[in-house]
């Protein structure tokens, strides 16, 4: 079986990396990371470069983990890739890293994140970065 990680180059990214790293080497699995962009764009930040991906084959290597990496520039968006990839490779996971958003920006913009959770015909695990904010106080809301 596969975890798929939908990946990013941000600290969310990294996060759902690094997680989904360890359950594949953990478990001995084959650890499937996408890296996609809609190629719509001169500069698309979430797409990795190719020292980048390179960086990560070199890690998983080194870390003896069995894995795949997909770079796709073919004008779909991120989550139809996530989504085509598991169900091609049969994953029992996917892993995908998740960033704090107002309600505003929720309503406003749409969500990879929310697109893969909602479709998603296996578990997902949502991963948040490390970050040294301190948890809101809801009494004050």
């Amino acid at each position: 079986m596969t975890i798929v990680v939908g990946y990013i180059p941000t600290p969310e990214g990294n996060a759902a990396l690094e997680h989904a790293i360890d359950m594949a080497r953990r478990d001995q699995k084959l650890l499937l990371v996408i890296n996609s962009s809609r190629g719509d764009a001169y500069v698309d930040d979430r797409q990795a470069d190719d020292l980048h991906i390179k960086a990560i084959q070199e890690r998983l290597a080194r870390d003896g983990v069995d894995h795949l990496i997909r770079h796709p520039i073919r004008g779909r968006d991120a989550v139809t890739e996530v989504l085509e990839a598991a169900q091609e490779y049969g994953a029992e996971l996917i892993v995908i890293g998740l960033r704090r958003r107002t309600p505003v920006g929720k309503l406003i913009m749409g969500s990879t994140a929310q697109g893969i959770l909602l479709e998603a015909s296996c578990p997902v695990l949502a991963v948040k970065a490390h970050t040294d904010r301190k948890p809101r106080d809801k009494r004050m809301d």
